[in-house]
């Protein structure tokens, strides 16, 4: 028998049976032996992380709300150019200045494509500086170029710089932080947290447009873009909630000095799954804007009778819905995140195809609604899955380097889309092309699956 450890034999066994016993009894000793080694062995291979998220907590749910505030008035301004726009493009006509619809429209473009490009640059900085000193800086210089624009409004080639580039990096700056903090609180409810903030744009973009036209009105657009810098400095504001949890602070500072000579996270770059989304996704993108910038237009010409802007209200509405509902979602254990977002890029490139067959305008508001509910779950599930590809700790510059990307397509596919408007006087081929990478980018994304993890 073994009692404690040791083997005993009883002496009324025979002594072959006795020796065959023993054998057996010591064989067994070593083996078990031998694999609490390996185990132990094994175990001090395997990384530990000593550090999880709370998932919840008030300092949780209050840097959601800072998040949701910093992404509202940031994407809240942008995706609002068009009441700018039009003061502006008014103001440059009275001036005598030639080609004002196109260089009006240029201080747009510029401010929401920077906004992309320099997400790059905003991951890198939050790997080095940190959350909250990459937001403050982006709150500055929002503030900094949108209240020195309210002095150039009849200096277009000034605005390219100060609304344009300026305000269009310091966006970035708040926004990419806003975003990948999150994953320093939350874990199993990423996804929620996610669609939350991102909500922010939604709302804002809804209560925006018709405050800057009162504020136009009633005080001119010059003090009008002082009263938006003003609302900047609630970016700084926000920003400074953005406190790194205790137990992550570790974590934070082993990877500054690992990266302090390497300015770049090429961990990410090892993952093929990350790569296969970091440069998918942009490619699916050149269509994706089309139908946001050229709704209006395109109802103008179909519909006369109609307004188009209700229609990218209920872009708005329905797109806010739909980032809180598949937030929740994709949290689920069942949910694969990649393929929830192949689904909403899929979806998204047939209903722009079908605004071409629209006959009513209730056609036309149902196709809208879809739009912004796929919209609303391609744009929440970004930072998840960039958690879910690269880790909390990679997942800052893998969000910078989608959203970078992005800017390629977010600029270009709808100054195509014009171009194309120009030479066959229609939108057929425009929004029939603008459906197809984003169809074909959605099927492409598939591969990430034939990766092994």
């Amino acid at each position: 028998m073994e009692s404690n450890g040791k083997i005993t034999i009883d002496n009324a066994v025979s002594p072959r049976l006795r020796n065959m016993l023993y054998v057996h009894f010591v064989d067994n000793s070593l083996k078990q032996e031998t694999q609490r080694m390996e185990s132990s062995v094994e175990s001090s291979m395997v990384p530990r992380s000593p550090w999880a998220p709370p998932e919840g907590g008030f300092r949780a749910w209050l840097t959601v709300l800072a998040s949701f505030v910093i992404q509202g008035l940031v994407f809240g301004i942008n995706l609002s150019y068009s009441v700018i726009y039009f003061e502006l493009q008014r103001i440059l006509d009275a001036d005598g200045v030639t080609d004002t619809s196109y260089k009006t429209s240029l201080v747009g473009s510029l401010s929401l494509g920077m906004t992309f490009a320099f997400s790059i640059l905003a991951g890198i900085l939050i790997d080095q500086f940190g959350y909250k000193t990459t937001a403050i800086i982006g709150g500055s210089l929002c503030l900094t170029g949108m209240f020195s624009s309210s002095f150039l409004i009849h200096h277009i080639e000034a605005l390219y710089f100060t609304y344009g580039i300026l305000f269009g990096c310091g966006a970035s700056l708040s926004f990419n932080p806003s975003l990948a903090v999150l994953g320093l609180h939350f874990r199993k409810r990423i996804g929620l947290a996610c669609g939350i903030v991102s909500a922010g744009a939604s709302v804002f973009t809804f209560w925006l447009p018709p405050a800057l036209v009162a504020m136009i009105s009633a005080i001119g657009l010059d003090w009008t873009l002082r009263v938006i810098s003003f609302l900047m400095i609630l970016i700084v504001v926000a920003a400074l909630t953005f406190n790194v949890p205790a137990g992550a602070r570790e974590q934070g500072s082993e990877r500054k000095k690992l990266e302090i000579s390497n300015i770049l996270n090429k961990e990410n770059w090892k993952k093929k799954k990350f790569v296969i989304w970091t440069i998918g996704v942009p490619l699916a993108l050149f269509g994706y804007f089309v139908p946001f910038v050229h709704m209006v237009k395109f109802v103008s010409i179909n519909f006369p009778s109609d307004d188009g802007k209700i229609l990218i209200m209920c872009i708005g509405v329905a797109s806010a819905v739909g980032r809180v509902a598949f937030g929740m979602l994709s949290d689920h254990k069942r949910i694969n995140r990649v393929l929830l977002q192949q689904i909403s890029l899929f979806s998204i490139g047939v209903l722009t195809m079908l605004l071409v067959a629209a006959n009513a305008w209730v056609h036309m508001i149902l196709i809208s609604l879809g739009i912004g509910i796929f919209d609303g779950c391609f744009i929440t599930l970004i930072g998840p899955i960039a958690f879910d590809l690269c880790g909390p700790q990679g997942a800052s510059q893998a969000i910078g380097f989608v959203n970078g990307l992005c800017a390629i397509s977010v600029t270009l596919g709808p100054t195509i889309a014009g171009k194309l408007f120009d030479i066959f006087n229609s939108y057929t081929l425009p929004f029939l092309l603008a459906g197809t990478p984003l169809i074909l980018g959605a099927l492409g994304l598939f591969s990430i699956m034939c990766v092994k993890s």
